[in-house]
């Protein structure tokens, strides 16, 4: 299966799952994930969240996912451009996991940023976590 059809599935059934986290324009930041995976590549978890540090911002929609390399997050800008994470394991620390009334955040924690993500369906957290954190250590272990 590529990576297009994995990646629809991916966000199709989080969206199913989660209804209550918020998220935009989830094709176009598609494009822009799948622009950037090397041939080799291969999508195992993806979702979407925003990506900003107040909750109440709720324009900065990504694409997030975990692939058999890194870890990348990609988000179309309305206007002109675009922005586009990749985390390999080496820059990896730690991943942090905060639960409000409704939402949560997932704090990444990196050699050299604090990546935050928000307006998460507080039940989708554990997955995310348990995700995240199984990718990045079998990728560590691997290298």
């Amino acid at each position: 299966m590529d990576n297009k059809k994995i990646l629809e599935e991916q966000l199709a059934r989080f969206k199913s799952k989660y209804p209550l986290t918020i998220g935009w324009r989830l094709n176009k930041n598609s494009r822009v994930l799948l622009e950037h995976l090397h041939d080799d590549e291969v999508i195992k978890y993806a979702f979407y969240a925003q990506k900003n540090k107040s909750s109440l911002d709720v324009t900065s929609t990504g694409i997030i996912a975990v692939t058999n390399k890194r870890l990348v997050i990609a988000r179309d800008r309305v206007v002109i451009g675009y922005f586009f994470d990749s985390i390999t394991a080496d820059m990896f620390n730690d991943l942090k996991v905060r639960s409000g009334i409704i939402w949560g955040k997932i704090i990444i924690d990196t050699v050299n940023e604090l990546i935050i993500l928000t307006n998460i369906s507080k039940s989708a957290l554990p997955e995310i976590e348990e995700e995240v954190t199984s990718a990045m250590l079998e990728l560590k272990d691997e290298r």
